[in-house]
C-alpha cells in the first residue's frame, strides 16, 4: 500500500515539474499572423500577450478606421491559431499522469 502512495508522489512531482518547463516553453514561444496581403503582422506570444504590430501605410485610411480594426482582428487571430492547442492549464492532471 505505502509502494503506491511513493509511486503517486513521484508522478505528482514529475506532473510538476512537466508543467514548469510546458509553462517555460511558452513564455517563449514568440507567433505571428497576418492580414491577407501582409498589410498587418502581429506578434504574440505563447502566453497571449501582444508584443508587437506592424501596419502598413498603405491601409491607413482615416476614411476606413473600421477596416484596419478588421486587418488587425484578422493578424491576431491567425496568431492565436499558431499557438499550441493546450497550454499547461488546458491539460487535466489524468493527462499528465496517463489516465
Amino acid at each position: 500500500m505505502g509502494g503506491g502512495f511513493s509511486k503517486m508522489k513521484k508522478q505528482a512531482k514529475l506532473m510538476q515539474e512537466q508543467m514548469q518547463k510546458m509553462q517555460e516553453d511558452l513564455k517563449n514561444t514568440i507567433v505571428e499572423g497576418s492580414s491577407a496581403n501582409n498589410l498587418v503582422v502581429v506578434t504574440i506570444t505563447g502566453e497571449k500577450e501582444l508584443k508587437k504590430i506592424k501596419i502598413d501605410p498603405q491601409c491607413v485610411d482615416p476614411n476606413d478606421v473600421e477596416g484596419l480594426q478588421d486587418l488587425i482582428c484578422q493578424a491576431f487571430t491567425e496568431a492565436l491559431k499558431k499557438l499550441p492547442d493546450e497550454s499547461p492549464s488546458d491539460m487535466g492532471l489524468g493527462s499528465m499522469l496517463g489516465f
